[in-house]
């Protein structure tokens, strides 16, 4: 009687140390699960958290204009000193036509200046400006900063569109520069 208590639970126990092998054998080869789980951990912060040495692009940024020290926020208001800009500031709403999402879109609004020369406006900026394939503004970003025989030149790109605008964009054409995107 001994010996069949003792011949299953040494059968039982070899059925439970196959599972866990086999378990462990499927948890190394299969596709991470829907889910997280302490394996699977490391791979989602890894995808969250990566650095520029492991393949994401550095993109161009909007230019810094106002330093911090300008800015003077409190629990009922906020202040932004802009004296020191020296350009005329406009106050922008924007339509809804998805091409800026998900930085820009309905209800949105922003302050933005009129740039006096080629050197307000660079690559990253998100600009306004008059294009011979729309009516009314445009606000895109600047991908490209560029010169060629004609003078300065702009490539600009809606954040959510697949390709750029049409056509050089040139500063003539430039009416505004998104200063502050207020949401």
């Amino acid at each position: 009687m001994k010996m069949k208590i003792h011949w299953r639970l040494a059968l039982l126990t070899l059925i439970f140390l196959l599972g866990m092998a086999a378990r462990d054998l499927y948890a190394s080869s299969a596709e991470p699960l829907g889910y997280t789980t302490e394996r699977t951990m490391p791979t989602i912060t890894q995808q969250l958290v990566r650095l520029p040495s492991q393949g994401i692009t550095e993109r161009p940024s909007p230019s810094d204009w106002i330093a911090e020290e300008r800015i003077k926020v409190s629990p009922t208001k906020v202040e932004i000193d802009l004296t020191g800009l020296q350009r005329p500031i406009q106050w922008a709403t924007f339509t809804d036509t998805n091409s800026m999402d998900p930085v820009i879109d309905a209800g949105a609004n922003a302050i933005e200046f009129v740039p006096r020369n080629e050197d307000d406006i660079g690559q990253g900026d998100i600009v306004s400006y008059l294009s011979a394939y729309a009516q009314g503004p445009v606000i895109h970003r600047v991908v490209e900063k560029g010169t060629d025989e004609e003078g300065t030149y702009y490539i600009l790109k809606g954040d959510n569109n697949p390709q750029p605008d049409p056509g050089k964009v040139r500063f003539s054409q430039i009416q505004r520069v998104v200063l502050a995107i207020i949401y």
